[in-house]
């Protein structure tokens, strides 16, 4: 097996783990950006979206009283994201980008 199927397939089993540990602490993740296309015009050229190593995640508050759910921004996401963050380098993720904390991946070539 090659060593980025190998990555791939520990990707693939570490990100529905980072899901769930989210529901746990009570919120919920949406997908932002997954794998990118060659073609796409944005973002670094060896981004490890484009080896299908990384995913960005939105996050919300868990369902309120009303029914709602909260997208969170700012502090309140920072905070989220570093607990995720957390348990994502506990499942062997890459360390995360200090402007980019919606951003969860696997390292490849120095790239994360």
């Amino acid at each position: 097996m090659s060593e980025l199927l190998d990555k791939q397939h520990q990707f693939t089993r570490a990100y529905p783990l980072l899901m769930l540990y989210a529901q746990y602490l009570g919120y919920e993740l949406s997908d932002g950006d997954a794998y990118r296309d060659s073609r796409c015009q944005y973002g670094h050229p060896d981004s490890t979206h484009r080896s299908r190593l990384a995913r960005d995640f939105n996050i919300f508050d868990d369902i309120d009283s009303d029914g709602d759910e909260d997208y969170l921004e700012d502090e309140e996401a920072e905070e989220a994201f570093n607990l995720l963050h957390d348990f994502w380098d506990m499942l062997g993720g890459s360390e995360r980008i200090k402007n980019d904390l919606r951003h969860f991946s696997f390292e490849h070539k120095g790239v994360r």
